[in-house]
């Protein structure tokens, strides 16, 4: 039928333990861009020439808001990946829950 559906518990466990994945090297990678782009670094690399201040500060915003909108991606992939466990989890249990009620089994 056109409207059974079918979750594989053990597939869709695995897409979510990949997309926290995913989400802790990206925060990892972000650890390592922040050192590394911080403000200092940014003033260090354009030294103290007066014209720079504007094009300094312009990096160091753009730095931050990079930073930020890598943070929040982070946290998406690795809410998105509790998710996805937790329903191979749910859909587990309810199966197992359907089996036992099938069996005549009480819990």
């Amino acid at each position: 039928m056109a409207d059974d559906m079918y979750i594989d518990e053990t597939q869709l466990n695995k897409l979510g333990k990949s997309f926290e994945t995913h989400a802790y090297d990206l925060e990892q990678y972000l650890k390592e861009f922040s050192s590394k782009a911080g403000e200092e670094q940014i003033h260090d690399g354009f030294g103290i020439l007066t014209e720079s201040e504007e094009i300094t500060s312009a990096y160091i915003e753009l730095a931050e808001h990079m930073a930020k909108s890598l943070g929040n991606l982070h946290r998406h992939l690795d809410g998105i990946g509790g998710g996805m466990r937790e329903n191979a989890k749910n859909t587990e249990s309810a199966d197992d829950a359907m089996a036992d009620m099938f069996k005549g089994d009480d819990r």
